[in-house]
């Protein structure tokens, strides 16, 4: 009778456990989803505007919706005639104040979006400035085309990634720039002009990476290729033997794209690391490989990566899975377009209290071991939650006036998690700016995209020609028609 009594409290037990973790998974799922459908409800506010980033809240304005050509003109003439500067927006996904200015007025771009033509003769893609690489993938997948560069995630809109100069998984076409054929870009003083790299050189190196300041990029012509089937190689490579690594993987032409991660957990810090290798076969591509895949259980991957926010038992957790996860892809078949469309749900985050924030640095590939070393000993004594490290290949890169590869370069993206009060921010900042020094100390760069965490001096090392990218920007737009936070925090 006792152990009647007793079975059936542990089943009673057993009953009100696995409804607690029940109930707390659906609460959790249904704040998951809720987050997604209003991701950006705060992003304007009250005439308060914030990037992503979520730590530059500015009053501004007013924010104006770009339609038609003429409109974007007017709008430029109406700010000029109130004595307002503009700013120019896409998706918001930079996070230093690039796309807003105090009491200035938005361009918002994302309405101007539309795919004016594909020839697939001539292997190109005209589109609008404010279409997103996922409506690009949409119209050329079922020509069987791909695009050629782009960012891993598909959600950013093609005026945005030519203005912070975009690169991505592809091993042979590392760098956006190689890919435009031509732009037509409305300038500060309303002139519009077809820019391209043989006619207008120098307006090309200053649009492509600057930040949205010379003007608005209203339409773009872009290399296309074909969509292709790829053989997913996965392994694990040593950090010592990487940057042989990388030098053979270069000379290999069937090696289309490829990416690396090294392990930011506690238990295999800047250690453990895998390679995810895509070559090209000669296998058809069928309807189910070019149907483009969407997001696949994203709630799954956020938990996993908000329970590494905030344990170090989370951290080994995820890395342990996702190393599990990456390298049982070997040998499966994958197009080119699905390979350059990964998940994004999962990082839509947003918190009141805390929010993710990305910095990239580049390392010539050999200098890439003493690096790893050196940032190790650094993280292994700071407490800053360094959530991931993704790792590509960034060929040397002239087309720019702000190149962030001066040579041929390893690109290792941070994506990092701190607190939004102000004591929080600046503890966050002294940490990066130490990782910025290591950086500078092995001949590498950083990218400046995200939140401005970065000294002057900083920049100015790692950009020797930022003070001549100023003056092009002066010649260019004498009266400061078009500016931006980050531009007004670095200019000075």
């Amino acid at each position: 009778m006792k152990k009647i009594k007793v079975n059936f409290h542990i089943k009673k037990i057993v009953f009100v456990i696995l409804s607690l973790i029940i109930f707390a998974f659906l609460i959790s799922y249904a704040v998951f989803q809720f987050s997604l459908a209003h991701y950006s409800d705060d992003l304007y506010q009250g005439n308060k505007i914030q990037d992503v980033g979520r730590l530059l809240p500015t009053k501004i304005e007013r924010i104006e919706k770009g339609n038609e050509v003429e409109q974007i003109v007017n709008i430029l003439k109406r700010a000029k005639r109130d004595g307002l500067k503009v700013s120019i927006a896409g998706k918001r996904h930079s996070q230093g104040g690039h796309t807003y200015y105090p009491d200035g007025v938005v361009l918002d771009m994302t309405s101007f979006n539309k795919i004016l033509g594909i020839n697939q003769k001539r292997k190109t893609i005209h589109v609008q400035s404010g279409a997103t690489w996922d409506g690009i993938q949409k119209a050329l997948a079922p020509e069987g085309l791909a695009v050629k560069v782009m960012q891993s995630q598909n959600i950013f809109t093609v005026g945005g990634a030519i203005s912070v100069n975009v690169h991505g998984r592809d091993i042979k076409n590392e760098s956006l720039g190689k890919s435009i054929n031509w732009f037509h870009l409305l300038l500060p003083n309303g002139k519009i002009m077809k820019v391209d790299w043989n006619s207008e050189p120098e307006l090309f190196k200053d649009v492509l990476g600057g930040y949205g300041l010379f003007g608005v990029i209203l339409d773009v012509e872009l290399q296309v290729t074909d969509d292709e089937v790829y053989e997913i190689l996965t392994k694990k490579v040593s950090v010592e033997e990487f940057p042989n690594y990388v030098h053979i993987l270069r000379e290999n032409p069937d090696v289309k794209m490829a990416y690396a991660r090294i392990s930011v957990a506690p238990k295999t810090l800047m250690y453990s690391m895998f390679v995810v290798e895509y070559h090209k076969t000669k296998k058809p591509l069928t309807e189910s490989l070019r149907n483009l895949k969407e997001d696949q259980q994203p709630f799954l991957t956020y938990s996993l990566l908000n329970l590494s926010r905030k344990t170090s038992f989370g951290k080994d957790w995820l890395w342990d899975l996702q190393e599990k996860y990456f390298l049982s892809l070997n040998k499966s078949l994958i197009s080119r377009n699905n390979a350059m469309r990964s998940e994004s749900d999962f990082l839509l985050y947003k918190n009141q209290k805390n929010t993710d924030t990305l910095q990239e640095f580049f390392v010539p590939i050999d200098e890439y071991p003493s690096y790893i070393k050196d940032m190790k000993a650094f993280l292994t004594n700071d407490d800053i939650n360094l959530l991931n490290f993704t790792i590509r290949y960034v060929s040397k890169d002239d087309l720019s006036m702000l190149s962030y590869a001066n040579t041929d370069m390893i690109a290792l993206v941070a994506l990092f998690n701190h607190g939004k009060q102000k004591q929080d921010v600046e503890k966050a900042q002294k940490s990066i700016q130490k990782m910025i020094d290591i950086t500078l100390s092995h001949n590498g760069t950083f990218y400046l995209p995200y939140y401005p965490y970065a000294t002057k001096k900083q920049l100015l090392e790692s950009y020797t020609n930022f003070n001549e990218f100023v003056q092009e920007k002066e010649k260019y737009d004498p009266n400061e028609t078009i500016s931006s936070l980050f531009f007004e925090r670095y200019r000075k």
